[in-house]
């Protein structure tokens, strides 16, 4: 939301003509989130034959550039993080997803109805994910010579950094919306506006209607991530995050599911041994993030609460080992450091 504000105070500094302003606003936008990183091809789009132009928006590629090679890198240091090696997904598999993914979000558009915080997305065939791709250029192809044509290629561009090669683990993301809801907000204003004006009233009672009951899912974590399971019975993380926010048993109920769904997943076995030792069954617990340390043995939280464990059933010794050795793996992890001073003082 703040990168796509930031964006935003970029585009209208750029229409008054401060170029090297906008500059400035994008490097900000991008230090927010570097999903952005295309909108100096829309720039480049709409003021492609001024030269004036060309050293600003020359200088926000560059932006990009190096906010892209930051990302890359970032992902491939930092243990657990869900994009690109980590994803679990490959790029190919990533692109021919997107294709149906981006068919979703502007169907979201014309009809918002079946949100959920954590959809559930399945890599579709090749020939339909490649099909959608085509679709979505057929779609630019036929609308170019009209008022929506070049806002409809403007909003898909804006998607290319999140919804294109670069995997991540979330396959669909609503947020990657907010910037390119711009273009395709223009693209609905210059052509459909004028036709539904009768209908308008109407519309807005609808989505107010559509409005009111979101905002009653949203109003606590329980009835959200409730409703994320839900709607995505086959996805482990609603199941993990509901699992926190109900009582003891029925939290342990979830977390036996999301096991049968992902026997491999370290963060089912983490979450069960919270909830155990939370529960003063701190064997149960010990076992439980033993098998989440040996499952991502990179993770300085699995360490740290393996610690918190052992000092629970007065292993003492054990425990500042392994409070030490998360904060070897990560000495900015402040549980590790507090557990670790805690023991220290006992």
């Amino acid at each position: 939301m703040l990168a796509s504000l930031l964006c935003l105070c970029a585009l209208l500094a750029w229409l008054r003509g401060a170029r090297w302003q906008a500059v400035a606003w994008f490097l900000l936008a991008l230090l927010a989130k570097e999903e952005v990183a295309a909108f100096p091809l829309v720039l480049l789009l709409l003021h492609a034959k001024e030269r004036r132009a060309r050293p600003p928006i020359v200088a926000m590629c560059a932006l990009s550039l190096a906010a892209g090679i930051r990302v890359i890198w970032a992902v491939a240091v930092t243990p657990g993080a869900p994009a690109g090696l980590n994803a679990g997904i490959s790029p190919w598999h990533y692109f021919v997803a997107q294709g149906t993914v981006i068919w979703r979000y502007l169907r979201l558009l014309a009809v918002p109805w079946g949100f959920t915080v954590d959809p559930e997305i399945a890599v579709p065939p090749a020939w339909l994910g490649l099909a959608a791709w085509l679709a979505l250029a057929a779609l630019v192809a036929l609308t170019w010579k009209r008022k929506a044509g070049p806002w409809i290629l403007v909003g898909l561009l804006l998607l290319l950094p999140s919804s294109s090669l670069f995997p991540a683990a979330d396959l669909a993301a609503d947020r990657r919306m907010y910037l390119p809801l711009l273009a395709f907000a223009a693209a609905f204003c210059s052509t459909m506006v004028g036709r539904l004006k009768p209908a308008l009233p109407a519309i807005v009672l609808a989505l107010a209607a559509v409005s009111f009951a979101r905002t009653q899912v949203w109003m606590s974590d329980e009835s959200l991530w409730r409703e994320a399971v839900e709607r995505a019975p086959g996805k482990v993380r609603p199941k993990i995050h509901l699992a926190r926010d109900v009582p003891a048993a029925e939290g342990l109920q979830l977390l036996e599911a999301a096991r049968v769904l992902a026997p491999e997943d370290p963060r089912v076995a983490t979450e069960t041994g919270k909830i155990l030792l939370a529960q003063g069954q701190a064997a149960a617990a010990l076992g439980q993030f033993g098998r989440a340390l040996a499952l991502n043995p990179r993770d300085a939280a699995n360490y740290n609460n393996r610690g918190a464990a052992l000092a629970a059933l007065g292993q003492t010794d054990a425990a500042r080992q392994d409070f030490q050795r998360a904060l070897q793996l990560d000495p900015s992890l402040v549980s590790a450091r507090q557990n670790f001073q805690a023991l220290q003082a006992r």
